[in-house]
């Protein structure tokens, strides 16, 4: 085992623990409310009037709602885009809690973002499994051509269009896999929803993997040991998306993020 990949794999590990149990990670969404689920712009528990627009959301405050806008009291009216910036910095606040706003095919939602959620105050942890050199295999990518969408089960119970740009073919004990994956249209980064063997037993049910954009030959490495766990491990408000037929390994994935430690300790 090479020590130097196994410290980066630890501080790698180390840095996801921090990111996922920040005051405003994923650990601390605490609701996705979809506006064409309220027509009278009130969402529960969420203060304004909320209405979507043809170019996005329409908020209506005023100071008995107590909204923060950049950090400032806000009363009016404002047209909202889809918030692009993570949520520690979004514009929109309720006390300690953050507003974001969402867009899914087509369909706005506002996310709250509470940092006394009680996922993160019971968080204890991540299981994972330590770093494994046999875990790690060179792979190529091959692209579709051209992008390809494919209807899949989502952690939400809809169906959602996921787009594919291409196969990542690798080899694990001498067969031949390959995973389809999504292909960021501005870095070229890969994504790929995947399960196999272990999920649902003693991992959670399906992973992400995410291994970076591949060399201008198609090459790239697959390190499994980076699984990741889905969002929606973490918050069931999250709108994760299944693996695509085919994205199933037939082989044990002991690897890498594999389910929260003890799911949520008891709140005191």
């Amino acid at each position: 085992m090479s020590d130097d990949a196994a410290k980066a794999w630890t501080k790698w590990h180390e840095h996801r623990l921090d990111t996922v149990s920040a005051p405003y990670g994923p650990l601390a969404l605490t609701g996705t409310h979809w506006l064409a689920d309220y027509p009278e712009g009130r969402i529960p528990a969420v203060p304004g009037r909320w209405r979507e627009t043809a170019g996005g959301v329409r908020l209506t405050a005023t100071e008995a709602d107590g909204l923060a806008l950049d950090a400032e009291p806000f009363t009016g009216e404002l047209e909202l885009a889809p918030d692009e910036a993570p949520p520690a910095r979004a514009r929109l606040a309720a006390g300690a809690r953050h507003l974001v706003v969402i867009r899914r095919e087509g369909a706005h939602a506002v996310r709250v973002f509470d940092p006394d959620s009680e996922a993160r105050r019971g968080f204890l942890g991540i299981e994972a499994t330590p770093y494994d050199p046999s875990y790690v295999l060179p792979g190529r990518f091959r692209a579709y051509g051209e992008e390809r969408s494919v209807l899949v089960e989502n952690a939400d119970g809809h169906r959602r269009g996921l787009g594919l740009g291409g196969e990542l073919v690798f080899t694990k004990d001498g067969a031949e896999h390959r995973l389809q994956v999504a292909v960021d249209p501005d870095t070229g980064a890969l994504w790929a929803v995947f399960a196999d063997v272990t999920s649902s037993l003693t991992s959670y049910r399906f992973r992400f993997l995410r291994p970076g954009a591949p060399a201008a030959d198609g090459s790239v490495t697959v390190d499994l040991n980076r699984a990741l766990l889905p969002p929606c491990a973490f918050a069931a408000h999250f709108i994760c998306p299944f693996p695509p037929p085919g994205n199933t390994l037939p082989f044990e994935v002991a690897a890498g993020e594999r389910r929260l430690k003890a799911a949520l300790a008891p709140v005191i």
